[in-house]
């Protein structure tokens, strides 16, 4: 769905619900929740640069905190602009995204860097337009940079957010598996601060005021969904709003469907995570053969002398799938630019 910072917000009566608790009050009681209760990470300290909040977001897609967090400090200490990062092979890039998951983030946050060192002299956008026009960036990165590293009002919204406003104001469990029109236009009416007519909250007139109750607003609803009201086990009686939640009034309805699961033992992305954990540990090029056949790994894994290798070289061999599926995996890598086929039959990171 699409879902541009280019319509005026309706009045925040518009959230649907008339029995609801006045934005303005849950707005300010969540801020508050948040000044003593958010976490302190790299990314939201005040030195932090419009890269460094670009990177962190990238990562954070489908990642969590936790695992990003070691992650993000040492690309930051070894990258700290784009013109660095740029000037990196792609194969030390994917290196360094380590354990991750999702390694096309890591391509694309490599082909933007390229974009911002090229195109944008080394500056990191600051405009919705123009954010939206470097690869890999989309509606929620280019909003979230907009507000967390230029301090511009838009509308952020990601599962977290969507999950507090619809348990808040709808008595909705669970806010469905993929974002609505109509839950961007509620987000977008809990903002203190709304677009100008032309819809570009970069040139929209606000308060300080507005701008630092939208901005805190953003990061704390995010924060309220990530730690206190979770998808599963709510923890409500730490919650700012209990007391005015249409959830919680409502006696916690179920959610209206199942989230379902993502498989991972036997599926192509572990197959595919294995064989990038070689390439990774590996110091060059690795034969097809132990790639594409379990024997072949087990073979390597036995010859192997690095302990780091030797482990992921074992855990490739122990994967279930047949060697035809792991050929496949191996192709799929390479078609997806994340692995290169070298002409003496060897597979490596690109370069």
């Amino acid at each position: 769905m699409s879902t541009p910072n280019n319509k005026p917000a309706t009045h925040a009566a518009g959230l649907s619900n008339p029995d609801a608790a006045p934005a303005s009050t849950v707005r300010a009681r969540v801020n508050e929740w948040f000044l003593s209760n958010g976490r302190d990470l790299p990314w939201r300290r005040p030195d932090a640069t419009a890269w460094g909040v670009l990177v962190s977001e990238i990562m954070l897609q489908q990642t969590p905190v936790v695992r990003v967090q070691p992650v993000w400090e040492e690309w930051m200490e070894r990258w700290p602009t784009p013109h660095d990062l740029a000037a990196e092979p792609a194969g030390e890039v994917l290196r360094a995204w380590g354990r991750l998951g999702y390694p096309r983030r890591a391509l694309r946050l490599h082909a933007c860097a390229h974009a911002i060192a090229t195109e944008h002299d080394g500056v990191v956008p600051n405009d919705l337009p123009t954010l939206l026009s470097l690869p890999g960036v989309g509606e929620y990165t280019a909003a979230a940079v907009a507000c967390f590293a230029y301090r511009i009002p838009a509308t952020v919204v990601d599962t977290n957010i969507r999950r507090v406003i619809g348990r808040i104001f709808h008595a909705k469990a669970l806010p469905g598996p993929t974002m609505t029109r109509a839950q961007y236009r509620a987000a977008q009416a809990l903002m203190p601060a709304h677009p100008n007519e032309a819809g570009d909250a970069a040139d929209a007139h606000y308060s300080p005021a507005e701008v630092a109750e939208a901005n805190t607003w953003n990061a704390a609803s995010m924060e309220l969904g990530a730690l206190v009201c979770t998808a599963r086990d709510a923890r409500c009686g730490e919650c700012p709003v209990e007391s005015v939640c249409a959830w919680v009034a409502a006696g916690k309805p179920a959610p209206d469907y199942v989230p379902r699961g993502q498989a991972w033992h036997g599926t192509d992305r572990q197959v595919r995570g294995r064989v990038m954990a070689v390439l990774r540990e590996s110091d060059g090029p690795v034969p097809h053969e132990v790639m594409a056949t379990r024997d072949g790994a087990e073979r390597a894994a036995s010859a192997a002398t690095e302990s780091r290798l030797r482990s992921a070289l074992a855990e490739l061999a122990l994967l279930t799938a047949d060697d035809a599926q792991r050929a496949s995996c191996v192709r799929g890598l390479v078609e997806d630019g994340l692995a290169v086929l070298t002409s003496g039959g060897e597979v490596s990171l690109p370069g």
